[in-house]
């Protein structure tokens, strides 16, 4: 919570839940990644958070975007920002898509695969492309599924394709997981890069550059090391792994840029028990899965909590969302310490939420409205 946050809410007239966004912590995180990673590009996740006031900051800053579809490339490029500051880094484009990204001046693609490979020499000719490899992801407390990325030993087949197609294969990319606590996750992915790129210069053909992806965390309910030690642990790493020839690098901050910028105020609906005899309190919220906190599934991200009580006795409650959809349920297996005091219509604010609450917030389920949104 912040003293501008705090004034904004104070002011604002009630018109059901909202995310605030303080600019000036995104300020200080982006400075922050910079300072960091001195020799590295920022490509800031456009998906985490796409409000205009955030991507028109980062861009006057001189960040870069990874961008996952045409509407994020547009949302960029209205910044003033060029397309030279873009990575179309989603793995899984349509070909309509990639030949007006193209047109738009975007010649950075990522693949995983010969075929993606092929539409890219189509109607993208001359282009740079990464391959994506697969990482475990351990340590990670929002793992990646197997859905992006190769095994390390496909990447040289996949970027010698692309080099044959007319492209330039320009390097690898990896992702060690969202919201990750090790701060030496990237060591063994950026191995497998240096043994990518020594094997295609055995095929003479030199890549240049690493994406080193997100997973850079933000602080939930525990505190979780901050970005000077994530940027010695990979400055170690690539060291260590390609040693005084070190590649051009990338790195893309979704979560670690924006998360720790947004607060969303709440409101109790209804406090109820299911038995006479059960100690577990339900406490339903105006906010729920479908509302933005899409990211409580399997209470993986679990949010700091805070209400004007809790200075009093606390009690374990399991928080619900408001729809009528049985899976709106946000933390039950391990329950909430709330305050005994806590009633219908008081204030509850979700800290940490300025990453994936808009962008996960349905159009109207259930009549509901979309999560508001200030950037302040």
């Amino acid at each position: 919570m912040t003293d501008r946050i705090r004034d904004f809410l104070r002011s604002r007239r009630d018109d059901g839940p909202c995310v605030v966004v303080d600019l000036d912590i995104v300020r200080d995180n982006y400075e922050a990644f910079a300072h960091s990673l001195p020799d590295t590009s920022v490509y800031y996740a456009v998906k985490a958070n796409p409000a205009p006031e955030i991507l028109n900051l980062l861009a006057r800053l001189g960040s870069s975007f990874d961008c996952a579809s045409v509407g994020e490339i547009e949302m960029v490029l209205a910044t003033g920002a060029g397309a030279g500051r873009i990575s179309f880094g989603n793995t899984i484009k349509k070909e309509r898509d990639i030949l007006r990204a193209f047109e738009m001046g975007v010649r950075l693609f990522a693949v995983d695969c010969e075929a993606e490979v092929e539409k890219i020499a189509r109607v993208a000719p001359g282009s740079k492309v990464f391959c994506r490899i697969l990482c475990d992801g351990a340590g990670a407390e929002w793992p990646l599924s197997r859905k992006f990325g190769c095994a390390p030993e496909m990447a040289p087949r996949v970027l010698e394709s692309a080099h044959r197609s007319g492209l330039t294969a320009y390097g690898v990319s990896f992702h060690v997981g969202s919201q990750q606590g090790n701060v030496d996750a990237w060591d063994q992915a950026l191995a497998s890069a240096a043994a990518i790129f020594r094997e295609m210069a055995e095929r003479g053909i030199q890549l240049s550059m690493v994406n080193m992806g997100g997973g850079f965390p933000t602080d939930y309910l525990k505190k979780m090391p901050g970005v000077a030690s994530y940027g010695e642990a990979i400055f170690r790493a690539l060291s260590r792994h390609f040693g005084n020839r070190l590649p051009r690098t990338i790195i893309e901050p979704g979560r670690g840029m924006v998360g720790n910028a947004g607060m969303i105020e709440a409101e109790v609906v209804l406090i109820s028990n299911k038995s006479d005899d059960d100690p577990i309190r339900w406490v339903y919220l105006d906010i729920g899965k479908f509302n933005g906190l899409a990211e409580t599934m399997d209470e993986a991200i679990r949010y700091p909590i805070r209400t004007e009580r809790d200075g009093d006795a606390k009690t374990p409650c399991v928080l619900a969302g408001p729809t009528c959809d049985s899976v709106d349920v946000l933390y039950e297996k391990a329950p909430y310490e709330l305050p005994v005091s806590l009633s219908i219509g008081d204030k509850v604010l979700i800290e940490a939420c300025g990453a994936y609450t808009t962008t996960y917030s349905t159009t109207g389920f259930n009549g509901f409205a979309p999560l508001a949104s200030y950037v302040i």
